[in-house]
């Protein structure tokens, strides 16, 4: 009680170190418009190479332009977007080159996290993976019979399938750039997806085999399936239509 007394006191004495409700707004807004252009980003509807003008942004999301420059600035950040110079900012650019990199990197963290997560495995890791690929494979059966109510639900839990199988690993580092290749890969699957849908019981297969790895502790088979299915998934988005100049 004596804490929260000094807390309340220290406040009134100085009013500054409480966020007012305006700075509170112009947080949630910035996070709300950061959000919406990484989606519009990692879904194609802004596409790779488009210039990113500040004037139809401001029309586009309804933020000010301090509120853009600042989100570009972070999504520059994560690889999403290009700034260049006093010239502004792009959507990166694809490129066959860029996908093969991106896939290396992302078999390269993600089955290292794999890896360590079968290390530390115990009961909450495991109750995590089954209860996301309870989710999937369920969005999985469904979704041919309806592709446009379940293919946003079946994006969500397979990141979520996939960041579950890697969630015990205990490294933040690892997992944070994890996203960040999780993220860049997801972005050509959308590309993908674009021009043409492809079958999904491989991927079915290959989601059961990582399950059935993973809960059997064999680290050797689960690296061996989850590269595979990283693998052939980059290779499907080469594939199926994608202009990639290279």
């Amino acid at each position: 009680m004596q804490f929260e007394a000094r807390e309340r006191g220290s406040a009134a004495r100085n009013p500054a170190s409480v966020p007012d409700e305006a700075e509170r707004r112009a947080s949630s807004i910035a996070e709300t418009v950061h959000a919406r252009i990484r989606a519009d980003i990692l879904s194609g509807a802004l596409t790779p190479g488009m210039k990113l003008k500040l004037d139809a942004l401001h029309e586009r999301y309804d933020v000010s332009v301090n509120t853009l420059r600042e989100t570009l600035s972070r999504l520059a950040a994560d690889g999403l977007v290009e700034a260049e110079g006093q010239r502004g900012f792009n959507v990166v650019a694809v490129s066959l080159a860029d996908l093969v990199d991106i896939t290396k990197m992302r078999r390269m963290l993600e089955c290292e996290a794999a890896r360590l997560s079968i290390e530390h495995a115990d009961l909450e890791w495991e109750s995590r993976l089954v209860a996301a690929y309870h989710k999937l494979s369920t969005v999985e059966e469904r979704v041919d019979a309806d592709p446009a109510a379940y293919a946003a639900p079946l994006e969500r839990y397979n990141r979520e399938f996939h960041a579950a199988l890697i969630s015990g690993c205990r490294s933040r580092w690892l997992l944070h750039f994890h996203g960040m290749m999780y993220d860049q890969s997801l972005r050509y699957r959308m590309l993908a997806f674009s021009v043409k849908d492809f079958p999904r019981e491989q991927s079915r297969r290959e989601h059961r085999a990582i399950l059935d790895a993973a809960l059997a502790r064999n680290a050797e088979n689960l690296v061996k399936v989850l590269s595979e299915h990283i693998t052939k998934g980059s290779e499907m988005y080469a594939e199926i239509g994608l202009s990639l100049g290279d």
